[in-house]
């Protein structure tokens, strides 16, 4: 089982930006390149919704509210992804969490809070 540590959360005013980072540990690289890696959110009493993944060909895939303001990447050789988010909006304020995925089989983070407000 993959280790999924998130970071990078924290308060921020409209229009702002934040770059959130999820550490692969545990899991060696070779194991790492095979998850197909994503950020979700989640507000309070709602379920978990995808933000923005990789899909099993590379691409990526993006919720339409975030697209044009936030990107995801990743750095294999340091088993990390990121979400680099821009234009931020009140709404966007939610636990964002991480998650790795191979064959059937999902592996989470604890989650990182990220709150939009003046």
């Amino acid at each position: 089982q993959v280790q999924l540590v998130e970071s990078g959360g924290g308060l921020v005013q409209p229009g702002g930006s934040l770059r959130l980072s999820c550490v692969a540990s545990r899991a060696i690289l070779s194991t790492f390149t095979l998850y197909t890696m994503g950020w979700y959110r989640q507000y309070p009493g709602k379920e978990r919704e995808l933000v923005a993944t990789f899909t099993s060909d590379g691409n990526t895939n993006y919720a339409d509210d975030v697209k044009g303001r936030f990107t995801i990447s990743k750095n294999n050789s340091k088993k990390t992804i990121y979400l680099q988010m821009n234009n931020l909006r009140p709404e966007d304020t939610a636990k964002y969490f991480c998650k790795g995925t191979i064959g059937n089989k999902d592996d989470w983070g604890q989650g990182t809070q990220v709150t939009v407000s003046s």
